[in-house]
C-alpha cells in the first residue's frame, strides 16, 4: 500500500514529504524549506534509477536523489503526519515546477 507523509526538520527549517511502496521505500521525495516554502528536492526513483542506469549520476543534482533506505521510524519525528495523496500530487507538481521540470 502507498503511504505519504511528511516530517519537520525545525534545526533546518525543512519540512520532507514523502511517498512510499508496499515495502516502505520512497519511491518520491520533496523537500520544502523555509518560510517562503522553497522546494530544493523532487526526486522520484524511477528517474533516478533511469538517470543512473541510462545516463549519468551528476544529471539527478536537477531533483535530487532518494534514500538507500526505508524512511523508518518517520512517526517519531516532529511533525509527523500521515497526508492525503492530493496533497502530495500538489505539492510534486509545484515543487517540479518551481525546479524546471514537468509535474
Amino acid at each position: 500500500m502507498t503511504t505519504w507523509f511528511r516530517t519537520y526538520y525545525e534545526d533546518e527549517d525543512l519540512w520532507p514529504y514523502f511517498e512510499t511502496d508496499e515495502q516502505g521505500w520512497a519511491t518520491r521525495h520533496i523537500e520544502i524549506a523555509g518560510k517562503d516554502a522553497r522546494p530544493l528536492t523532487a526526486a522520484s526513483l524511477k528517474e533516478v534509477l533511469h538517470l543512473r542506469d541510462h545516463a549519468d549520476l551528476a544529471a539527478t543534482t536537477r531533483y535530487g536523489i532518494l534514500a538507500d533506505a526505508p524512511p523508518d521510524g518517520w512517526q517519531d519525528q516532529p511533525g509527523a503526519a500521515g497526508i492525503p495523496a492530493e496533497e502530495c500530487e500538489r505539492l510534486w507538481a509545484e515543487a517540479r515546477r518551481a525546479l524546471g521540470g514537468a509535474g
